[in-house]
């Protein structure tokens, strides 16, 4: 199955919601711990304190999420850059996906925003395999700053159905493409985007990550690009 990493600051009370546990139970998971250290801190003396509390409560997050249908398993990083660290990690366990934790119940609806600048057929690949046969509701969701992407639009929604997925679509003429995606989000439970647009550095460290999770409380999963997944970085 595909792998999806979860990251969680797991030693300042980071925790994800029954519903990220349910919605990610058709996929394999990786569910990692991480701690970020002042830069003056050696990560073996991390370990060394903090090591035993950390594990416990990341066992116990990777058995509920095999409780909740897939395979899971765990890693613990002490680190000094965060963004690193995720995508290296993403890299080491081949994930599909990262996944911005937010509190959900059942998910019923999901949002999954497309261009034509990120790879369209890998994400759908991805929703297909995460909804399954389950009761999802697709809400495929496109904001272009011209009339024209119609078509873009409507050859997604024929792919999802294809897959026997219940499909809306949603196309906005926009100046501003990001603020119209934000309108789109309340009324689902999560939300699927590609990298590229916007990227998973800006999720991680930028406003955007901010704006769209105050708007949806949900969590975010983000598909990796093809070229990202094949880089590794060094921590």
């Amino acid at each position: 199955m595909t792998r999806v990493l979860v990251p969680v600051e797991i030693l300042e009370g980071g925790s994800v919601s029954y519903g990220l546990m349910n919605l990610l139970g058709t996929m394999d998971v990786t569910v990692l711990g991480y701690h970020v250290l002042p830069e003056q801190t050696p990560t073996d003396q991390a370990r060394e304190q903090f090591e035993e509390r950390a594990v416990s409560g990341l066992e116990d997050l990777a058995e509920e999420f095999r409780e909740a249908g897939g395979d899971a398993e765990s890693r613990l990083v002490f680190t000094h850059d965060r963004e690193q660290t995720v995508d290296r990690v993403a890299n080491d366990v081949d994930a599909r996906a990262y996944a911005i934790t937010g509190a959900t119940g059942d998910v019923g609806r999901l949002l999954v925003p497309i261009a034509g600048d990120v790879a369209v057929n890998r994400i759908l690949d991805f929703v297909i395999e995460l909804v399954g046969d389950r009761d999802i509701t697709v809400t495929l969701f496109l904001a272009s700053e011209a009339d024209g992407a119609d078509a873009l639009l409507e050859e997604a929604a024929g792919t999802l159905e294809d897959a026997d997925i219940t499909t809306e679509t949603e196309l906005v003429v926009s100046a501003r493409p990001f603020d119209a995606l934000i309108d789109a989000v309340p009324g689902h439970d999560a939300i699927v985007i590609g990298e590229e647009a916007p990227s998973l550095s800006t999720f991680l460290r930028g406003d955007e990550a901010e704006r769209i999770a105050s708007a949806s409380v949900g969590p975010v999963l983000v598909v990796r690009g093809e070229q990202t997944a094949a880089e590794s970085l060094g921590e």
